[in-house]
């Protein structure tokens, strides 16, 4: 179909782009539901299993299926880096990120621990500062402000209602602010591939020598559907995201991240019976509502940057 004189692109274009859009969304969806089945998992298998051995298969599951999708005859680029060393600190940080997930899984509610993982866009954009070269303005810092305020209101950090389990919750936010700081530098020299082989086998590598010392033999047909459902959750929810980004914008996808909060609270209601209370979900709204207003925030920094170019 020819487009009119004065457009840029054909009905038809418009149509399939719009098409494409939609499936990036429901692919974020379904990347959301995976990682979500990750930690449902993980608080389950650690009423009996060390979080360091229920973190060794989670990554070796999704290792293995990240080596048939990219195996190393047909998607050699996927085994390779040019900064090896900076894969090896983000897989480093990655696993430092899961392990103190899951244990901080042990005690709290699935809600929980997601309102102070949302946290992670606030440091991150702290972060960018100095390791980025980025610039925070008033916006940007009044929305990191809003979010530590979510997250105060979840945590409540008095002698008598604060709970030790959730040093391990910021410990993750930390851990995974810098994976994502690190990611943003290799993807600029690192294919897509290669960020999921390498964040995937790095980390057995590094759990494999402790494996003998901790050691619990998982009993029964539950806890070992669920330490495979770890790793293939996590190997199909990178896969997912992967595939979301190539086809719909970041500032699109971004906000439906969000929607986790959701997905984290039913599975804790139907698989533990965890109701969260008023606390959680007024400070997990704050962080969500501060989280949205930092993504518009950064969604209009590429349009002013135009404006200033013209």
């Amino acid at each position: 179909m020819v487009a009119k004189p004065g457009t840029t692109e054909s009905p038809r274009a418009r149509s399939e782009e719009a098409a494409r859009r939609l499936a990036g969304i429901a692919l974020m969806m379904a990347t959301l539901v995976c990682f979500t089945g990750i930690d449902t998992s993980a608080k389950w298998l650690a009423r009996d299993l060390p979080p360091l051995e229920i973190t060794f298969f989670r990554y070796c599951g999704a290792f293995l299926l990240s080596a048939l999708v990219f195996n190393p005859v047909t998607s050699r680029h996927a085994w390779r880096s040019g900064r090896p060393g900076l894969q090896a600190f983000r897989a480093l940080m990655l696993l430092g990120s899961t392990l103190f997930n899951f244990m901080a899984l042990r005690s709290l509610q699935l809600a929980e621990t997601m309102s102070i993982v949302f946290a992670v866009p606030f440091v991150v954009a702290i972060l960018s500062v100095p390791l980025l070269g980025e610039k925070v303005g008033r916006g940007r810092w009044g929305a990191i402000v809003l979010g530590f305020v979510g997250v105060l209101l979840v945590t409540r950090p008095t002698p008598s209602h604060f709970d030790p389990a959730m040093l391990w919750a910021f410990g993750n936010v930390g851990c995974y602010a810098f994976y994502v700081i690190v990611t943003r530098l290799l993807s600029r020299v690192d294919s897509a591939a290669s960020l999921l082989v390498w964040s995937a086998g790095l980390p057995v590598l590094f759990l494999a020598p402790f494996m003998p010392a901790i050691w619990v033999m998982p009993s029964g047909a539950t806890a070992w559907v669920l330490l495979a459902a770890t790793g293939a959750c996590g190997a199909l929810g990178h896969f997912f995201l992967i595939l979301a980004f190539s086809r719909a914008p970041a500032s699109m996808l971004s906000p439906f991240i969000y929607t986790q909060i959701v997905w984290m609270t039913l599975s804790g209601w139907l698989v533990f019976g965890d109701v969260p209370g008023g606390w959680t979900i007024a400070g997990a709204s704050v962080v969500v509502a501060s989280g949205l207003w930092l993504v518009r925030l950064e969604h209009g920094r590429p349009k002013a940057a135009a404006s200033s170019a013209a």
